[in-house]
């Protein structure tokens, strides 16, 4: 007799099954004879043996199918954990996961509430929660929130007013350095064969130096070697060339921005240009940081240059492209952590 698929049936004939099965045994029947007979395994014979053995025959009865009706979490307890996914990351809370994951929310429930629940589960609960899956942006532990809620607040609307009180422009600069091993995007492939891409062994770097403005305007300088005072320098003159209004240039803290030759030519060329600093280790405040995502992903990541001269030749042809399309650039200042700086 073939074995019966019990899956397929109602709670109440799979419970009357287990019953007989085990009266059988009980009155000299062999656990062969009854897996032919009923037509049930001899591993399910012996869990409904081993459940009769611990209680009684009782513990034979169906279970209510399903997800429970309500969620085994109390309400006080899944805001608990929502606080700590939304405000910690897992280390600081003694988890070995550096990343919020299935595993990860799985493990804090139960260090918090001592309530065991499976990875499915976990994942059920952070999608009612309005949890999804996403990359996570890098910030530095030095980064000061207050600092940066008094540039957004204070520091910046001021000095806006004073660029439309002075008829300059606000310029966005940072500086990219591009390598030639950088690869971006996917590429279809045969499932279980990762694509190979063919590209030259050997590595070398470009660097390139740009500055946008919210209505469109992108200034460009692509060089080889370091970044120095003497490169930024060229990169001003190179501006002031393109712009006939005076310049509001707003950058990071890089040391080469802060050094006495700028600060000297800045001051000999106050007239013409003023440098503002953005708060310390907060990248996202600089639009000209969606630019350079930009050029990594789509003149670097997806060209496989052969040689520094063609690298550069990239760098320089996707920039200029972009110069011609100013809407591209407007566009950097759509992203939630720079709408402040659109207007």
């Amino acid at each position: 007799m073939s074995q019966l698929d019990t899956r397929k049936l109602s709670p109440q004939v799979q419970e009357e099954i287990r019953v007989r099965v085990v009266k059988a045994i009980r009155a000299g029947m062999r656990k062969s004879a009854a897996a032919r007979t009923f037509g049930v395994s001899r591993t399910s014979i012996d869990t409904w043996l081993a459940k009769v053995e611990c209680g009684n025959i009782t513990s034979l009865r169906s279970k209510k199918r399903g997800r429970p009706p309500e969620p085994r979490l109390a309400s006080h307890q899944a805001a608990t954990i929502v606080r700590l996914i939304t405000d910690r990351c897992p280390d600081q809370l003694k988890l070995p996961f550096a990343l919020w994951t299935r595993e990860a929310v799985r493990d804090l429930i139960a260090q918090r509430t001592g309530l065991q629940v499976s990875v499915r589960t976990a994942g059920r609960y952070l999608k009612r929660w309005g949890f999804t899956p996403q990359k996570p942006l890098r910030r530095a532990y030095e980064r000061d929130p207050a600092a940066v809620e008094r540039w957004k607040r204070e520091e910046y609307p001021a000095i806006a007013r004073r660029a439309r009180a002075e008829h300059a422009e606000i310029h966005w600069a940072d500086q990219l350095g591009a390598r030639s091993d950088h690869q971006a995007g996917r590429s279809y492939g045969r499932r279980g064969r990762t694509p190979v891409i063919p590209g030259t062994g050997q590595r070398f770097r470009a660097n390139m130096m740009s500055s946008i403005t919210n209505r469109g305007h992108l200034c460009f300088l692509v060089f080889d070697g370091s970044f120095n005072a003497e490169v930024f320098i060229r990169f001003c003159r190179r501006l002031l060339r393109q712009r006939r209004r005076r310049i509001f240039l707003i950058v990071d803290g890089h040391p080469v921005h802060r050094s006495a030759a700028v600060r000297d030519w800045l001051q000999a060329n106050r007239r013409r240009i003023r440098m503002f600093f953005l708060p310390g280790y907060s990248p996202e405040l600089n639009p000209d940081e969606y630019l350079n995502n930009d050029v990594k992903t789509n003149a670097i990541g997806r060209q496989r240059p052969a040689t520094k001269d063609e690298l550069i030749l990239n760098l320089e042809q996707y920039l200029r492209d972009t110069q011609r399309r100013p809407h591209i650039v407007r566009n950097y200042f759509k992203a939630e952590p720079i709408q402040y700086a659109a207007g």
